[in-house]
């Protein structure tokens, strides 16, 4: 668990609410307890790393309309349901939508406790990768127009001689914009090059053109 990972409860029943929270802080969890879905989303941010246990019947909105608010957030928290009021549509529904489990107020401590560890491990995990995909993008958004302009010539295999041809540009001029990109994207090949754009995404996302 991350040490700064909290564990956020949402429950309009207030003496499970408590004892669930005192269960957790006992176990060493950081814990943050809500009483609405709405109270949580006020105080939600997507940069706050932990995982989210929710009731799935509370008044107003209800656990999944709060999952299908965490959806439509930039970096979604994982989701545990724990209810009294569990169905095998609902349970489904929530799955598909990526819940990290579903389980009844009956469930073991034991039961819960895992579900707990695994959402906080997935939710690092997701946070790694997204870190680290900024990371990718932002040397990208550090190259200047024509740099993208001659890579995106270069992931189409052309030669200096020909991207000279394509651009209006002299070949050393080419060569002196490969140099600035390769260095700014600290890569040494093309195979390497073309990992990258890939791992970034940028070919998906119409950021360079080919």
């Amino acid at each position: 668990m991350s040490e700064k990972s909290t564990i956020f409860i949402v429950d309009d029943d207030r003496s499970f609410l408590t004892a669930v929270t005192r269960w957790f802080r006992a176990s060493g969890y950081p814990v943050q307890s809500f009483t609405s879905a709405s109270e949580f989303l006020e105080h939600y941010s997507s940069d706050m790393p932990g995982c989210l246990i929710a009731d799935l019947r509370m008044a107003g909105l209800s656990g999944l309309d709060l999952q299908d608010a965490l959806i439509e957030a930039d970096s979604p928290m994982p989701v545990i349901f724990l209810t009294g009021h569990g169905d095998i549509p609902t349970s489904v529904r929530a799955m598909r939508h990526g819940a990290e489990d579903f389980l009844t107020k009956r469930a073991s401590k034991e039961e819960l406790l895992d579900a707990v560890k695994r959402a906080l491990a997935r939710d690092a995990q997701a946070r790694e990768q997204r870190a680290r995909l900024r990371g990718l993008r932002a040397r990208f958004d550090d190259l200047t127009p024509r740099e993208r302009e001659v890579l995106a010539h270069v992931l189409q295999g052309k030669l200096n001689k020909q991207i000279a041809y394509d651009l209006g540009i002299n070949e050393r001029t080419v060569k002196l914009h490969r140099t600035s990109f390769m260095s700014k994207l600290r890569v040494q090949s093309v195979a390497e090059l073309t990992r990258l754009v890939q791992e970034a995404d940028l070919l998906q996302n119409g950021q360079l053109e080919l």
